[in-house]
Order: C-alpha cells, then structure tokens, then sequence
C-alpha cells in the first residue's frame, strides 16, 4: 500500500512524487470534502469486522507495519 497527493489538473489526477504503475487500482479521498462518505453493504460488513479485530487485538502495530515493508523493499 501507497499513500501519495495529489492535484487534479484538466480533469486528472496528478500525483505528487513516485508515479504508480499502469493499471495499478487506487482509492481517491477529496480532503476538501465535509467529512463523510458512503460505503455499500459489502464495504460496511468489512470495516465491521477489521474493527471487530483490532478490538480483539488482531493487528499489527505501526512500527511493526514499518518495519515489514523495509523488508519487503
């Protein structure tokens, strides 16, 4: 996973920095936005249970996340 910014400029997004390969899938946040979203049932049912997990302490922590995608570079 990638976090990177952006602008959009006649209609595309421009990202800032590194670009990402072709066909490569993204997800959009417009951080101009008033705050909310809308997810489907499917979208509700899994951040449902990512947080059901995280409150059971199935996750990993972000020093850990850092430390794996070191490795994995």
């Amino acid at each position: 996973m990638k976090v990177a910014t952006g602008t959009v400029s006649d209609g595309r997004i421009v990202v800032e920095g590194n670009p990402f390969a072709e066909g490569e899938r993204v997800t959009v946040l417009d951080d101009d936005a008033d705050g909310t979203f809308t997810v489907s049932p499917e979208e509700k049912r899994l951040l449902l249970a990512a947080i059901a997990e995280a409150d059971r302490g199935e996750f990993v922590d972000g020093e850990e996340l850092l430390a794996e995608l070191d490795e994995s570079n």
